[in-house]
């Protein structure tokens, strides 16, 4: 193993001198980058990583609020799902540049930066983020395993605990073919989503003017609260640790030159993938509304709800079948970015390194345990207020991770010539100051 795999030294003004070894050293720079060629050849060697951030943001806890969203309010919240998609992509370009910038991932950086006590309390946010995730991972999977074959809700939530073997198995194959397997999992999601809107018909006029904001979404408390929680399902916090540490599993050249271009690559890998999570997102809320609000039934928030109304709804089996495959699809997917991103803020801030094995064994437990105990006494409902639950909980976590990758990245002596150009520095602050309004907001709702 060469050196620069082993300690990266960090030479900028702004960072500390001590040597810091890569996050996934395993994949650290393992995927060539053809320093000729067309830009096509080099984008292509660039893609992949966009597409594991964007497994995040159309997970099954997006769908709990997404369904709610569109059965109770119709295409009316497709704006929010629209700047949730934009926030996202300016901030997963953000963790894109740190990484590439200064071959830090946020949680390194944050542990150069802030003491040791902040370290700490920033790294138990971040778990508690990645345990809230997987949760909604657990129960998305094993509604999918109820809805599909008829396993029993509790027996699925153990089975679940199963995809340690096949997380393991797949990592082994490399980090090329963990993103390959994304990327078609990503594109079952779409495609089954695509059929299941052409049975639906919706409203052309209604999607147009459902993704124009109206003043509604702040003066209705129901309208706002389902928005918040399309928000907090939407960014997820642990992909910006995430999406910083990825981007450096491509072997750029490290000069100015290679940085930039890896940076202008990053940002159009990431802005395609998460334009799929906005396709996806949308018709998940789309589908609902064309085929519950419109037919009267404006409370269907429960994902094993909408799969058995939706075959007598849009007059096919199929539709609902479909359903079930990518819920299926999208649990699992979910899975293989929780068990890195882990890994990386694990490793990233109290240096401690794992088998990934062993991390993603941990993580599960956190997750089984409270679905299990749930399940067994609240069934089905239970289950359902706790992916919510694991949505709000990823929201109120989203300020701790967005502030400390702005002020990152707007600090030219941490940045250097990577700095954020003004305009992004204003953009980022701004929707900084939003998404914590809003995390205020939802804390009052939710006591009240």
């Amino acid at each position: 193993m060469s050196s620069e795999v082993i300690s990266i030294e960090q030479e900028e003004e702004g960072w500390g001198r001590q040597g810091t070894q890569p996050s996934l050293p395993e994949s650290y720079r393992s995927i060539k980058v053809p320093k000729h060629g067309s830009w096509l050849k080099k984008f292509l060697a660039f893609a992949g990583p966009g597409y594991l951030v964007a497994v995040g943001y159309m997970d099954p806890g997006n769908w709990a609020t997404d369904l709610a969203g569109g059965s109770m309010f119709g295409y009316s919240l497709l704006a929010v799902i629209l700047i949730s998609n934009l926030m996202a992509i300016l901030l997963q370009t953000l963790a894109g540049r740190l990484g590439i910038a200064t071959g830090k991932d946020l949680a390194q950086a944050c542990r150069d930066h802030y003491s040791k006590p902040v370290s700490i309390v920033l790294w138990i946010l971040c778990e508690l983020a990645i345990a809230a995730c997987d949760l909604a991972e657990v129960i998305g999977s094993a509604i999918a395993l109820q809805l599909l074959f008829g396993i029993p809700l509790l027996y699925g939530v153990i089975i679940t605990a199963l995809d340690i073997l096949v997380i393991l198995f797949i990592h082994n194959k490399g980090f090329g073919f963990t993103e390959k397997l994304v990327i078609i999992l990503i594109t079952t999601i779409g495609a089954c989503f695509l059929m299941e809107m052409f049975w639906a018909k919706p409203s052309i006029g209604g999607i147009m003017n459902g993704f124009v904001p109206t003043a509604e979404l702040i003066t209705n408390p129901q309208m706002l609260y389902i928005a918040i929680g399309i928000l907090g399902a939407t960014v997820m916090p642990h992909n910006l640790y995430l999406h910083s540490s990825i981007v450096q599993t491509r072997s750029y050249e490290q000069t100015s030159a290679g940085k930039r271009e890896a940076i202008k690559f990053s940002t159009w890998d990431t802005t395609l993938a998460l334009c799929m999570a906005l396709f996806i997102n949308a018709a998940i809320l789309i589908v609902a509304a064309a085929s519950f609000h419109e037919a009267g039934y404006f409370e269907v928030a429960e994902i094993s709800e909408a799969y058995r109304l939706l075959a007598p709804m849009l007059g096919t089996t199929l539709a609902s079948i479909l359903f079930g495959v990518a819920l299926l699809a999208a649990g699992q997917n979910s899975t293989l970015t929780g068990t890195l991103a882990g890994q990386i803020v694990m490793e990233g801030f109290l240096n401690i390194r794992l088998a990934p094995w062993l991390r993603r064994l941990i993580t599960r437990l956190i997750a089984i345990i409270p679905a299990v105990i749930v399940t067994a006494i609240a069934g089905e409902k239970g289950t359902a207020d706790l992916l919510i639950l694991s949505q709000v909980i990823l929201s109120l976590q989203l300020p701790f991770a967005v502030v400390p990758l702005v002020k990152f990245t707007s600090d030219k002596k941490k940045m250097g010539e990577f700095v954020s150009p003004a305009w992004m520095k204003i953009l980022a602050w701004f929707v900084a100051a939003v998404i914590i309004v809003l995390n205020i907001i939802l804390i009052v709702q939710t006591f009240q």
